[in-house]
């Protein structure tokens, strides 16, 4: 994927990174995604756009172990330097989606934190160099805002949560939220559900210890327990 992003790129190359579980260092085959950050030296235009989406669409059908774990971004240098919710639209590779143009919600504050002080270089120059420092506030701020809108949707349209996986997922994004919300900082999901196993009282912990193995051991169903720990989560915030 370097190689054919620099080869379509060419001059508007700036760099390719890993943030995510692999830059963190909790990164689990079994349930982790490879996350990674393509930087433009500026907006891109249609044509390499619809050719990027057809370099990832050959990427998809290779077999490759992979490439059903990729979700990544095309963002602009000038972008990264800080969020702006109203410049937020770019190129973009969901799990599972076909490559498009999507906006890039509050999490990018989160992820670009991790990205400036974790983040794996495969090419290009550090990201310290062109992403702003992170405050607490803003992480805290970034946090609220994803609890108020994606995951309190949740509650009334829960069919994103129905899978076991996707309840796994929540319960560890709750954890990652309350450490942050109390403490400031960003650590990776499975640290920060450490931290709540130790930190919440009955029932938490043993919600997070299901969530922290799946998928293995038993995993019955956990949609009310997921459910009710994003209010607790909400009220928290």
């Amino acid at each position: 994927m370097l190689a054919g992003a620099r080869d379509l790129l060419r001059e508007r190359f700036v760099g390719m990174y890993l943030h995510g579980s692999l830059a963190t260092g909790d990164f689990a085959p079994e349930r982790s995604d490879i996350d990674f950050l393509v930087v433009t030296d500026d907006e891109l235009p249609d044509d390499v756009v619809a050719a990027l989406g057809e370099m990832h669409a050959r990427l998809a059908s290779s077999g490759e172990r992979w490439v059903a774990h990729l979700e990544g971004s095309y963002i602009p240098r000038a972008a990264m330097r800080r969020y702006d919710a109203s410049a937020a639209q770019h190129p973009r590779l969901p799990i599972g989606e076909p490559f498009r143009i999507a906006h890039h919600r509050a999490d990018w504050v989160i992820q670009r934190h991790v990205l400036r002080e974790q983040g794996v270089v495969l090419a290009g120059p550090a990201p310290r160099t062109f992403i702003d420092p992170v405050t607490k506030a803003q992480l805290r701020a970034a946090v609220v805002e994803l609890l108020h809108g994606f995951w309190a949707r949740q509650l009334v349209a829960g069919d994103f949560l129905r899978p076991r996986e996707y309840q796994a997922f929540a319960v560890l994004t709750m954890c990652r939220a309350l450490y942050t919300l109390e403490c400031g900082g960003m650590v990776s999901k499975p640290a920060a559900a450490r931290w709540a196993m130790a930190n919440l009282v009955a029932p938490w912990p043993g919600v997070i210890a299901r969530a922290l193995t799946w998928p293995h051991g038993e995993q019955p169903d956990g949609l009310d327990e997921t459910l009710a720990l994003i209010r607790y989560t909400l009220e928290r915030a």
